[in-house]
């Protein structure tokens, strides 16, 4: 009953509170899924919480969000629809349907070239197979949009032990992506694989613990094909200008993420959860992120959430705002997600619960809206919209942004 209770409040903040974001990149056309919303998304919606420790397969349930992130000349949205179903007391499948319509004109593409717009599609199926203790998941998914798709697979495998007081889990992902450009032969490929250990522990009644470690070795075209670098015309008259030319980037990078989570379920029925992350890669990029969420019902229906997240990075060894000459250093880049910057994340939101038999069928349905307040600042990456007599003395960039979700729970 107690690891019941636990791992309930569990699924709850993970739900909540578990929104990882990956670094927002407003880049010319790289894409945008792999660093904007498709894990805040999909972590939402699968509640597939990394703190809960029993086996036992997820509940038969439809999630439908509609999602909107607005912020630094790029508008995304669309609907993301979730599907999963048992079938009988051992196996439970699942998909979604995932679109982003994307309307930018960040500082990259204004810098450079001119707004755009583009649609991605995802496509994604899974398995989960429940035996005794043990959970084997395994999946596909299918990205694509009009100049890049990405296709990935992925198995893992978790055990409970010691009277369901501990998991142990592990993963593997295999992605491979084409990228592309629109109206050009432009064709290169990359691949990543990533590797995924885990351990949750039940410390009291009221208290969990979580460890995760992450490998991810990427190789092959790992740059954006539409991105540039900027370069002095004349290095000893920097009042000359400067000129653009295309990024170039190590083929090979591998990373490192280690990540702690508690979560402590409060006496008053609520629920506090705090994580540090550190990521460091061979890129010379490493990044702390700090986060503290809470979760807190105001009655059986209603329950209200508010979270704080700190993120901070060093730059990559290669990224330079401003290069003295063209082909200065074998890999250049000018990204501004390679630069030295931080930003924080503000964020909250209200779930209420409708009673049963508001839906014929349907035993339990509820209704949540988040919404997210994130502000960027970049210390060495500068604004070259707001030109300067000379090259690198612009203002230094930075931006805010508004993330919201809407969605509808149905468990069935």
């Amino acid at each position: 009953m107690v690891q019941k209770v636990v791992q309930e409040v569990a699924v709850v903040v993970t739900r909540a509170a578990n929104l990882v974001f990956p670094k927002l990149s407003a880049k010319g056309k790289q894409p945008f899924f792999k660093v904007c919303l498709q894990l805040l998304i999909i972590v939402n919606c699968y509640a597939f919480a990394s703190l809960a420790s029993a086996a036992i397969l997820a509940p038969d349930t439809v999630d439908v969000v509609y999602h909107n992130y607005d912020g630094g000349g790029m508008d995304i949205n669309g609907p993301f629809i979730l599907v999963r179903k048992s079938i009988g007391t051992d196996f439970s499948v699942n998909g979604h349907y995932y679109v982003d319509s994307v309307s930018a004109a960040s500082i990259d593409v204004l810098a450079t070239a001119s707004e755009y717009k583009e649609e991605r599609t995802e496509y994604a199926v899974g398995v989960d197979y429940l035996h005794d203790k043990t959970i084997v998941s395994a999946g596909f998914t299918n990205s694509t949009e009009n100049d890049f798709e990405a296709n990935s697979g992925f198995l893992s495998i978790s055990q409970s032990f010691f009277g369901d007081l501990s998991t142990l889990s592990l993963g593997y992902v295999k992605g491979q992506d084409d990228v592309g450009k629109i109206n050009n032969d432009f064709s290169e490929d990359a691949e990543r694989d990533i590797y995924k250990i885990g351990l949750s522990q039940i410390l009291t009644k009221n208290s969990l613990l979580d460890f995760n470690l992450e490998m991810i070795t990427d190789k092959g075209y790992l740059n954006n094909p539409y991105r540039s670098y900027r370069f002095l015309l004349d290095s000893s008259n920097p009042s000359a200008g400067f000129g653009n030319a295309t990024e170039v980037y190590p083929e090979t990078r591998t990373s490192y993420a280690i990540a702690m989570r508690a979560l402590y379920y409060l006496p008053y029925r609520a629920a506090l959860k705090a994580e540090y992350r550190y990521f460091n890669d061979s890129w010379g990029i490493s990044a702390h992120t700090y986060e503290l969420a809470y979760v807190h019902p105001l009655s059986t229906r209603w329950t209200i959430e508010g979270r704080y997240r700190y993120y901070s990075q060093t730059q990559a060894d290669f990224y330079k705002d401003l290069f003295p000459f063209q082909d200065a250093e074998k890999y250049m880049g000018r990204d501004k997600e390679l630069s030295t910057f931080s930003d924080f994340t503000v964020g909250g939101g209200i779930t209420y619960e409708f009673g049963q038999g508001v839906i014929p069928h349907i035993d339990k349905v509820k209704f949540t809206a988040l919404v997210d307040y994130m502000k960027f600042a970049y210390d060495n990456f500068r604004d070259v919209t707001k030109p300067s007599v000379t090259p690198g003395e612009e203002p230094l960039y930075g931006f805010d942004a508004w993330v919201t979700r809407l969605s509808f729970t149905f468990e069935y």
